[in-house]
């Protein structure tokens, strides 16, 4: 059995930080590891990324295209087997939503994760090919809502 006392960190564990600029004697001293002068030896020097020397960036370089409207975007909830399960009878949006399951302001997406031991008719927005086949093997059907 170890004593409080006797507790001690793991050999290297604890490193001191270095201290930059204090004396030749302390490792970084001089010129504090950053060599002979230049942009990148000077305070707030350095080179930001994505600068080619000058010439015109790349990002510049090339054309410009596509928009996307995320006005437009369709955003689905997630509902898996495992949840489903849970449930009896017809289940729709509405079913799922009362369940507290789903949000109603968004569309219903089926996937696969879990297993479906009960036949379940299921009216959904979306779902997975793998969600539809393990409902059909456990004697449920899934359509579109």
């Amino acid at each position: 059995m170890s004593l409080l006392k006797d507790l001690k960190p793991a050999p290297g564990s604890n490193q001191e930080k270095v201290r930059s600029g204090r004396g030749r004697g302390s490792r970084l001293g001089r010129r504090c590891g950053k060599g002979n002068k230049g942009q990148k030896a000077r305070a707030g020097g350095g080179i930001p990324a994505g600068f080619e020397g000058g010439q015109m960036p790349m990002a510049r370089r090339l054309p410009k295209f596509g928009f996307t409207n995320i006005m437009f975007k369709v955003t689905y909830e997630i509902v898996n087997l495992d949840q489903l399960e849970k449930l009896d009878g017809d289940i729709t949006p509405e079913v799922l939503k009362s369940a507290g399951i789903v949000n109603q302001k968004k569309k219903v997406k089926i996937l696969a994760r879990g297993t479906l031991t009960k036949a379940l008719n299921i009216k959904a927005h979306k779902w997975s090919k793998k969600a539809e086949e393990l409902v059909k093997k456990s004697g449920g059907t899934i359509t579109a809502c």
